[in-house]
């Protein structure tokens, strides 16, 4: 996770949201914590090693360094997270108008590994900026939040129901087909069975929201 300061004197990432997506942390080393904002109100939650925490789509979540923090992050439906389902917290004036937002989110070389980390650091601190203001205008000023980002995204959910039907519907039909075969005490899809590995992730050091990613790409069938 960065550990350097943002504008508000707490060290870590970039508060954000998923439209769709569900979103574990499983902590593998290090101390900090996780700011969210929903409709419940702020909350912030510890993370240490051996924490696992996770949350529904529309959570506003930011997390703070404490020191060498390390986790391990599952994302849900099959890479629509890496399709753009993330919005950060960005000030309204910024969400409203879609080339300014994606002038602000953008990142040198699309941040891959040794791009400028400073533009990492300037599009988090732009998110802060909003993040506070969100808590401060309450539940109005969330709600307004959420129908701005939906708005922002309206452009890109054809090709991420595509990307869901493909992905998580397929494995859950898939699934259906094997309980259904069960059922007929058809043991046929057994012998299909397989292993799949990836002995080493397909980059190191990404630029993400929060810190510094090695990637492993969504397993596909």
């Amino acid at each position: 996770m960065y550990d350097t300061m943002a504008q508000d004197g707490v060290p870590g990432g970039s508060p954000h949201i998923h439209l769709a997506c569900g979103e574990a942390y499983v902590v593998i080393g290090g101390s900090g914590a996780v700011q969210t904002l929903s409709a419940a109100g702020f909350a912030e939650y510890e993370l240490k090693s051996g924490t696992v925490l996770w949350f529904t789509p529309g959570t506003v979540h930011r997390l703070v360094n404490h020191g060498g923090l390390e986790i391990v992050v599952v994302m849900a439906n099959s890479g629509l997270p890496e399709a753009g389902d993330a919005v950060l917290t960005f000030p309204p004036e910024v969400l409203a108008d879609p080339d300014r937002y994606a002038e602000a989110v953008a990142l040198p070389d699309g941040g891959r590994p040794g791009a400028d980390i400073t533009a990492a650091y300037r599009r988090r601190d732009l998110a802060i900026e909003g993040f506070q203001r969100l808590r401060e205008g309450g539940p109005e000023a969330l709600a307004d939040f959420y129908a701005a980002a939906v708005r922002l995204k309206q452009s890109q959910l054809a090709g991420w129901r595509t990307r869901w039907r493909d992905g998580a519907l397929r494995a859950a039909t898939v699934t259906g087909e094997q309980l259904d075969a069960l059922e007929r005490g058809d043991p046929g899809h057994l012998l299909e069975a397989a292993v799949h590995a990836q002995p080493q992730p397909v980059e190191h050091g990404r630029l993400g929201m929060c810190g510094l990613l090695d990637t492993y790409p969504p397993p596909r069938n």
